[in-house]
Order: C-alpha cells, then structure tokens, then sequence
C-alpha cells in the first residue's frame, strides 16, 4: 500500500485537475448556447437561397449549370471534410473521421479516386497522416467562423467540379442533433440532387441584369457557400455540446477517483495508528 504523503500527492492533483475540467465545463456551456444560436440563425438564409436557387435553375430549362449536371462515369471524387481545431470532444472527431476513411477505401476499391479539402486543424492532421492529397485547406477560423475565410478554400472544390476535374464532391461534417447526441454525416455536395434543391410549388417572373446563365452561376455559388457555412455551423456546435458533456464526464470521474483515493488514505492512516497503538501496548506490557 502506498504512504500518506504519495496518496495526498494525488489527491491534490486529481483536484486540480477536476478544477481545469470543471471550468472548461463551464466555458463550453456558455459557447455552445451562443453556437447554437448562430447555427439557427443561419438557417434562414440557408433556406431562402434555396428556394431562389431552385426558382431560377427551373425557369431557365435551355440552361443547364454544371452544379446541377450529373456525370456519367466518376473517377475523382472531391471531399470536403469539416473538423475542429481543437480537442478534448469526446469521439466527434474520430466519427467523422472513421467515416471519411471508411468511404474512402470504398471508392478506392471501386477504382476512384480523390483529393481533401480539410477545414479544422483536427482533420488537417489525419489526412496528413493518412497520405490523402490535400489541395486546400483552412484552420483557426475561431469560435465565431466568417464565410470570409472559407470562400477560398471552398472555390479551389467548385472551381475543380466545374472544370471537370471532380466528378462529385462529398461534404464530411457532424450534425447537431441535440445536446447529447451528434451524428457523422455525409452529404453529396455536387452535383445538386433533386431532393436538396426541390421542386417550386409555383414560377417567379425573373427579370435578369445582365443574363440568365451570369445570374445562375452567382446564385448557385452563394447556395453551395450557404450549404457549407451551415455544416460548419452545425459542426461548431457539435463541438462545444460534445466538450461539454466530455468535460462533465471528466470532473465526475476525478470526483471517483478522489473518493477512492480518500478511502484509501483513511485506511492507510487508521493502519499506521493501529501500528502505533499496538507497538505502544506491546512495549508497556514488556516494562
């Protein structure tokens, strides 16, 4: 049995450690309330470009734009793969992860091919370490993310599918469902499945300035931007509900520990004064 003084040594730092964890509790608590609220807030937008997207690709029938085009044969396949930046998530990161790589080997064995567009530092790494050919890239976007600051790295991925150098894109991210649970999802991306765009109920009279086909190529533009900003929305609260919980977990398993290690020490002290006791009356009853 280990003495007092090694047991009270790990007592002290179970504590510490339960108070790091306890904060960070804490911190990830008040981020995901404001996470989820820019991630419901940009569901509107999200929905309106929708609908003028779906509006104007439906007007225009003799112009078909190359998001909505599906190809016949797929030999490269683009992915776009939206982590965290940072750790201490629980598994959200290895979901998505797990579930890249696995459709990945499923691609390779059907003789595809694919290139990585990573967004979070965490995802960055694994493609890194998994040999996967990353041609953009962004990290450090914070825990408030500007479209700014993807509409580069999302461009190199559209600018490929429309050049015919992608023959679909998959969008990889984690979907907030609620507080307890989030679920690795993925999405084609491109080309625009009928389900995703819809179907109007009714047509708009579209006045273009300056023509159809310029107008549609911005509009999808903005739509696919709308789609992905909203997956990193989704994604950014997703990481602070699974920070939370796993900060939870943390702070009541060091709570165990540190009543296990109490116990502990209470027994070892009462045997030692047992020692003590029993040492004094043995020498007593010698004199």
């Amino acid at each position: 049995m280990p003495g007092s003084k090694e047991i009270r040594t790990k007592i002290k730092s179970v504590q510490n450690t339960r108070k790091i964890t306890k904060a960070m509790e804490m911190v990830a608590a008040s981020k995901m309330r404001k996470a989820q609220e820019r991630m419901r807030a940009a569901r509107p937008y999200g929905e309106k470009i929708r609908n003028v997207a779906a509006h104007i690709s439906h007007a225009n029938p003799e112009y078909r734009h190359p998001f909505l085009v599906r190809r016949d044969t797929v030999k490269m396949v683009g992915l776009i793969i939206i982590t965290t930046d940072k750790g201490l998530c629980g598994g959200l990161n290895t979901n998505v992860q797990r579930l890249a790589m696995n459709k990945m080997k499923e691609w390779e064995a059907q003789g595809e091919t694919f290139e990585v567009c990573c967004i979070g530092n965490k995802g960055l790494g694994f493609m890194q370490r998994l040999g996967a050919n990353v041609v953009s890239q962004v990290t450090g976007l914070g825990d408030r993310p500007q479209i700014e600051k993807l509409i580069g790295t999302i461009k190199v991925m559209l600018d490929g599918y429309v050049s015919d150098r992608f023959d679909r894109i998959e969008l990889f991210y984690t979907r907030f469902i609620n507080t307890m649970k989030q679920e690795a999802v993925m999405e084609q991306l491109l080309p625009l499945s009928g389900d995703r765009l819809g179907t109007p109920s009714g047509t708009w009279d579209y006045i273009y300035e300056p023509e159809a086909d310029v107008v549609l190529d911005q509009v999808m533009t903005r739509y696919i931007e709308a789609i992905i900003f909203q997956a990193m929305a989704e994604n950014m609260a997703s990481e602070q509900s699974a920070r939370m919980v796993a900060m939870k977990s943390a702070s009541d398993n060091a709570g165990n520990v540190i009543d296990e290690l109490t116990l502990i020490y209470n027994k070892a002290r009462q045997a030692a004064i047992t020692k003590e006791l029993s040492e004094i009356v043995g020498g007593a009853a010698a004199v």
